[in-house]
């Protein structure tokens, strides 16, 4: 009796073809990795925001520090003056003031529509526009001003007679006042107002204009 029987070495070769097991996939972080993560990338977003605030801050402080913007009346000059004595007192003054506005600020300033002011004796005798504009940073402007005294406010005072027929001498005063922002790093806005009044006194007689004298005063 003839016993069939299967080669060792075929065994073997189909045993080392089997494919080996995967190994296990790695268990997931756990709850708290991932908080710690994600709170450890908001402290730096925040840190980097306050930074950022800080380096503006004291850029605000100090190289970008805003500053009052200098206005100074260079002259004023008399340029027409028309009396007449024969019914009354008539009088009509045009002066021409010459105005510088100097930005000494690292950024532009921007200013809106104003106004210089006439006055004579406490009360607005005269009125000229000053349009709205802006001055570069380290810019200085100058404008030239025609004031115009309004004869019917100035008739209706009781002491023009005294100062016009009797001491000779017209008291006036200028009053500007320019209004605008400076805009530090496009961000933080900074408003300036600067003020400029001076007194002047007409000599009717010679028709000049004398004893000038001016106040500067700004406000942040």
């Amino acid at each position: 009796m003839e016993l069939e029987s299967t080669p060792l070495s075929s065994k073997k070769t189909t045993d080392s073809m089997a494919p080996s097991p995967l190994p296990p996939p790695p268990p997931p972080p756990p709850p708290q990795s991932n908080r710690k993560r994600r709170r450890n990338i908001c402290l730096v977003v925040i840190a980097v925001i306050l930074g950022l605030v800080l380096l503006m801050v004291i850029l605000g402080l100090t190289a970008f520090k805003a500053k009052h913007p200098v206005t100074t009346v260079n002259s004023v000059a008399l340029e027409d003056l028309k009396l007449d004595l024969n019914m009354g007192v008539y009088l009509n003054v045009t002066l021409d003031v010459n105005l510088s506005i100097k930005n000494p600020n690292k950024v532009g300033f921007k200013y809106t529509n104003s106004s210089a002011l006439l006055n004579y004796r406490g009360q607005v005798v005269g009125e000229a526009p000053i349009p709205a504009s802006k001055i570069s940073a380290g810019q200085t402007m100058t404008m030239n001003l025609t004031l115009t005294i309004l004869a019917d406010r100035l008739i209706s005072n009781p002491n023009l007679y005294s100062d016009v027929v009797i001491s000779g001498t017209l008291p006036l005063s200028t009053f500007t006042r320019i209004s605008g922002k400076v805009r530090i790093l496009k961000i933080i806005k900074i408003h300036v107002v600067a003020y400029t009044t001076c007194d002047i006194n007409i000599d009717v007689v010679n028709r000049s204009v004398t004893n000038q004298s001016c106040q500067y005063k700004t406000k942040l």
